[in-house]
């Protein structure tokens, strides 16, 4: 598809593309693969001190200290998105920040701040999950697949 593109490009623009390509300053990809398990290494880090704090403060079991780890995870990223701390750490952190629970609650808060002047439902509401909602939804259906799947495996085992 590219060459096809290509193709169809003059010669000064072929010439501008390649200038650009030697213009253009390398990507850092080590560096920010290096950057982004440290970022998600270190909120999944505060996620495991969170869920020992319920645990051992609040006589949660492991199996119930999971859901309020999350919350509190998300309303910390929530709280840190309104200051703009959060969008500070996702710019070098990058994907490190973007694909835990918090970057979800993140991508939610933004667009929820960033259209609040268009009103509670058609600005905030609608805007909010023009991201998310593809998210919520496959999150939806792809458990709904496995609920079966399970179901229907664990009729066979019995």
């Amino acid at each position: 598809m590219a060459n096809k593109n290509n193709e169809k490009l003059i010669q000064a623009q072929k010439k501008y593309q390649e200038l650009a390509k030697t213009k253009e300053p390398p990507r850092p990809v080590l560096k920010n693969c290096i950057r982004a398990f440290v970022a998600g290494g270190l909120i999944c880090l505060a996620g495991q001190f969170i869920t020992e704090m319920f645990i051992h403060q609040f006589d949660f079991t492991e199996k119930t200290a999971g859901n309020p780890t999350v919350a509190v995870l998300i309303l910390i990223s929530v709280i840190l998105t309104c200051f703009g701390v959060y969008d500070k750490i996702a710019q070098w952190a990058g994907a490190g920040s973007a694909v835990p629970v918090t970057g979800f609650a993140n991508s939610m808060c933004s667009a929820a701040i960033e259209h609040r002047s268009e009103g509670l439902v058609l600005g905030v509401g609608g805007n909010m999950f023009k991201l998310a909602g593809s998210v919520i939804v496959y999150g939806t259906v792809s458990a709904f697949v496995v609920g079966i799947v399970h179901f229907v495996l664990d009729i066979g085992g019995k």
